[in-house]
């Protein structure tokens, strides 16, 4: 397939110099550029499928407390002291 971009001047020598850094091509660095990309979309797709899957089943129970757990241990394995899961955020951004 062919496809053809009107970039921006900026966005064209960003895209220009870091395949330069890269040793690779300009149309090679975008085909990369877009492939991860989708790939990412694919594996969060993924993730939310399960995810989604696991409230789903019938032990909410269980799967309540494990994610409490998951939560605790990811907010206090931090280097900083900026939870990732904020209590006060519970049920707006997590």
């Amino acid at each position: 397939m062919t496809l053809l971009l009107s970039l921006s001047p900026e966005l064209a020598q960003r895209l220009a110099e870091e395949a330069r850094r890269l040793g690779l091509t300009v149309e090679t660095y975008a085909v990369q550029l877009l492939s991860r990309q989708s790939a990412a979309r694919e594996r969060r797709a993924a993730a939310v499928s399960l995810l989604q899957s696991w409230i789903d089943e019938e032990d909410a129970g269980e799967h309540q407390q494990t994610g409490d757990y998951l939560i605790r241990v990811l907010d206090e394995d931090r280097s900083s002291n900026r939870q990732l899961f904020p209590p006060e955020l519970k049920g707006v951004t997590w």
